[in-house]
């Protein structure tokens, strides 16, 4: 079955329904921390959750994030206990994404809040939260798209894209949920 193509007019895009949180000069100053100091190899790790906070996340105790792990607004940002997020993950907070507790977000990871309606002609956003339940793992280079929940010890499987909920103990691949 096909269906008629949705004729673009980005030039009428207008952002409805996106908040970014927190006003411009706070967002020029997290994206200034965050390119010259919070991604580089040279940042101590330790100091990263602090960072975080210092930006409005509620980070936990003892997580780690490795370097060039990018936050769009950390202020959206909630994480648990003894979470390990790992390089290069991107955690995309167009909406607020909740990570519990020993939670792993392994390397390439990316955790995206935001899409767009695709039958929108101009493009509006179509964005929703992420929740990472205790226990789960999201492998290396697996996307979870924004409106997904990955239930307690549920494994997105390396590369696999979850667009839809995780049930708690399953493993989704690339080939689905088993």
């Amino acid at each position: 079955m096909t269906t008629a193509a949705t004729a673009r007019r980005l030039h009428g895009f207008t952002g409805a329904g996106y908040d970014k949180g927190r006003g411009l000069l706070t967002q020029a100053l997290w994206f200034a921390v965050l390119n010259l100091f919070f991604v580089k190899w040279w940042f101590p790790p330790r100091l990263r959750p602090a960072v975080l906070r210092a930006f409005g996340a509620r980070v936990g105790d003892r997580v780690l994030i490795r370097h060039r792990v990018r936050v769009q607004w950390p202020w959206k940002l909630t994480i648990g206990d003894d979470v390990w997020v790992g390089e290069d993950a991107w955690l995309i907070t167009l909406e607020p994404i909740t990570i519990g507790h020993d939670v792993c977000v392994s390397q390439g990871a990316v955790l995206c809040t935001g899409s767009h309606q695709r039958r929108s002609p101009t493009f509006e956003f179509d964005n929703g939260p992420i929740r990472l339940e205790p226990g789960a793992w999201v492998a290396a280079r697996a996307m979870v798209l924004r409106g997904v929940t990955v239930g307690a010890g549920a494994v997105v499987g390396a590369g696999a894209v979850a667009h839809r909920d995780v049930p708690s103990g399953a493993v989704h691949t690339t080939g689905g949920a088993r």
